[in-house]
């Protein structure tokens, strides 16, 4: 069996393909572009290649296989290796504290109700862009301390930089050219508003980034300029997609859907099992820093794999009847193993509790601020970006009831 999920064909649904490969090949040759990659899909590989420091990036130490691309923006903690990751992402976290994220909860479940009731008086709503980007880039404007009105301009860089983070030689010219005008755009701006705030601090993360210390340690301005495209990318388009994969899944399992209405408490393990079932990111990559062996099998230094962590979730070895999407998988005292949505290890997703307060704001105000939810075209009809490492809708409308 090959693995073929990634072309367009597979688009809309490319389970089928990776459930043949973890049963036929879990150790799956593939030529990502030109680049020669094995593809894992066992949640038993994964966890082990994500958790273990045989595996890394392996770009500062020039071992990775796979091109960095976009030589124009600063790299950000996310492909880093330790010491650069441990020292960059300490310095994060004495900002991007979990009382920052909880005091949004308020503020975006608020936006999230607004957005609903207008959408009843219409009848109407386009999921991804009139709902999950207002929600996403108005949480991340605030957060970041960006005004309102350059809200449109933050969702238009994120889109060209976040289809950028696919390899280049899996990109056509136009595509490279937005994500390099994107980028340089997105650095003018956070240049002018890091300086605006080391001038005058306020009380947005932006501030406090900048001001954020470790003895004589703190982030010069090119780091800063990379964890602030890191939450826009990551924290805007991931947010997005999360929360259009939401509201599409729940579509398709209306019994899920009069569950989930019936039982409110099911919200949080709802948008946890969504993160299990059907991803916003479908994979990874990682690079062989020293000759290692995975699952009976040797890996040589500079050897790169893809993670497919959107396999996964799927994996029957993981996850009783993993095919089913059920809402109280992840209720009650013995929940389902953890899934690899966020990650695990070192690399586990900063903005993961800003996610789930976004997914969890967006889905309980549709489900529980409404009396019907139905698609308002076929399911044939829908359409995916074309990004391979975002499962990303171009549009989801519904019927509001």
């Amino acid at each position: 069996m090959e693995f073929t999920a990634f072309h367009p064909a597979h688009k809309a649904n490319p389970y089928l393909n990776y459930q043949q490969v973890r049963e036929t090949r879990p150790l799956c040759p593939f030529m990502l572009g030109d680049v020669p990659v094995t593809v894992l899909t066992r949640y038993a590989d994964l966890e082990t290649v994500l958790q273990s420091d045989d595996w890394v990036h392996g770009y500062d130490a020039d071992i990775s296989p796979f091109r960095e691309g976009n030589a124009s923006a600063p790299r950000s903690f996310l492909r880093m290796d330790p010491p650069d990751h441990t020292r960059l992402r300490g310095l994060v976290n004495k900002a991007f504290t979990p009382r920052i994220v909880n005091a949004m909860a308020p503020r975006i479940q608020a936006h999230a109700e607004r957005l609903v009731a207008e959408a009843r008086t219409t009848g109407t709503l386009e999921v991804i862009n009139g709902y999950a980007a207002l929600l996403a880039s108005a949480s991340l404007g605030k957060l970041l301390g960006v005004p309102d009105d350059v809200g449109a301009s933050l969702r238009g860089w994120a889109l060209a930089i976040a289809r950028g983070t696919d390899p280049d030689n899996l990109l056509t010219e136009d595509e490279l050219v937005a994500r390099r005008t994107a980028t340089l755009d997105f650095q003018r701006y956070f240049q002018e508003l890091i300086a605006q705030r080391r001038a005058q601090p306020t009380d947005d993360l932006v501030s406090m980034l900048a001001a954020a210390r470790d003895r004589d340690d703190a982030l010069s301005e090119t780091e800063l300029l990379g964890v602030s495209s890191l939450m826009v990318v990551a924290g805007m388009e991931t947010s997005i997609n999360y929360i259009g994969s939401s509201v599409l899944t729940l579509l398709r399992h209306p019994d899920q859907l009069a569950l989930l209405r019936a039982r409110p408490e099911l919200l949080h393990s709802a948008v946890e099992e969504v993160l299990r079932y059907d991803p916003p990111t479908q994979f990874t990559m990682r690079t062989a820093c020293r000759q290692t062996e995975l699952a009976g099998r040797t890996f040589e230094r500079g050897d790169g794999v893809l993670l497919v962590s959107a396999a996964a979730g799927r994996d029957p070895e993981a996850y009783p009847d993993p095919d089913r999407f059920d809402i109280t998988r992840y209720h009650g005292p013995r929940p389902a193993r953890r899934h690899l949505g966020f990650s695990v290890g070192i690399h586990f997703c900063l903005g993961a509790p800003l996610a789930r307060i976004e997914a969890a704001a967006a889905i309980g105000a549709l489900v529980h601020g409404t009396s019907t939810l139905e698609l308002a075209v076929d399911d044939a009809d829908l359409v995916y970006l074309p990004s391979l490492i975002h499962r990303a809708l171009a549009t989801l409308p519904i019927r509001v009831g």
